[in-house]
């Protein structure tokens, strides 16, 4: 099986209810051979819609603090989510509809290889780096595990709500370049 076949079979997936309400399923966007990749939640309404990760206004948010570290997901990173079908009024996923849809997000990691995987707010951390995560006190900070780097920082939307985090989330993306620079050999 080849990526396009996985992101097929991902499109008629029905392994949990959210497939009764989703509009379409929110496989992923970027660069194939990304050596960073991004993790939220899951997919809202905007998204929901288009097809597509993050393409509301935490969309537009995210891609400004991409563009501030020269990150483009269309040609040097890829962006995906944890559930891969909006959960009804944009709802916090349910741990059986993320544990349903985490074999998807197994397969992105297998045939993307990324070095660093950063995680977009507390959903994303707790799912991938350990359940107990705190991503007000640990954002920003880098954990290994089986080879790859990860690190969280807070979801877009919740930048939205609290503009006053903007400022330590900056920080994030800084940091985060700095490790880019420092272990990955083509993104730049």
């Amino acid at each position: 099986m080849d990526f396009a076949e996985l992101k097929q079979e991902c499109l008629v997936c029905r392994r949990c209810p959210l497939c009764k309400t989703r509009t379409n399923v929110v496989f992923g966007q970027g660069a194939q051979d990304a050596e960073v990749l991004f993790v939220g939640e899951g997919p809202g309404q905007s998204e929901d819609e288009k097809g597509q990760p993050f393409v509301g206004r935490s969309g537009q948010l995210l891609d400004k603090y991409l563009f501030a570290i020269d990150l483009d997901r269309s040609r040097n990173c890829y962006i995906a989510n944890i559930v891969k079908c909006r959960p009804p009024q944009n709802r916090d996923p349910l741990p059986e509809e993320r544990e349903a849809c985490m074999p998807w997000l197994r397969e992105q990691f297998r045939f993307i290889r990324p070095k660093i995987i950063v995680c977009l707010g507390r959903i994303a951390a707790q799912s991938m780096i350990r359940p107990d995560f705190a991503i007000t006190k640990e954002h920003g900070q880098f954990f290994e595990k089986g080879g790859t780097l990860f690190m969280a920082t807070f979801h877009p939307a919740a930048l939205l709500r609290n503009p006053a985090q903007k400022p330590e989330a900056f920080s994030d993306f800084a940091v985060l370049r700095d490790k880019i620079r420092e272990v990955c050999g083509h993104t730049y």
